[in-house]
């Protein structure tokens, strides 16, 4: 399994109403690639089966989907999914989901 394969395997254990960050994927894949974490979910061709979405920024800030900064397509699927977004971010306390 390449290191692409093995980041949206983990992203599809993130369970939903939960979120992680790309530090989080790198650090269960026991690397510090975090944009390289980015990259392999820009790539996600089923992003809704894999939940690219469910992954943010470690700040809390949503980042992208899809390639596509302040996507607000990102903000309605965790609001689907009952993840409170409140100006592009969240609070990882309540969400954060680690491996």
């Amino acid at each position: 399994m390449n290191f692409s394969e093995k980041v949206l395997a983990l992203t599809k254990k993130i369970p939903k109403g939960k979120v992680t960050t790309y530090s989080e994927i790198a650090k269960a894949l026991n690397t510090k690639a975090y944009r390289a974490v980015g990259s392999a979910l820009r790539n996600n061709k089923t992003p809704i089966l894999i939940p690219c979405h469910r992954v943010i920024n470690s700040d809390g800030n949503i980042g992208s989907y899809k390639g596509i900064k302040d996507s607000n397509e990102k903000v309605r699927l965790l609001k689907g999914e009952g993840v409170e977004v409140r100006d592009n971010r969240l609070d990882l306390k309540k969400y954060l989901f680690r491996f």
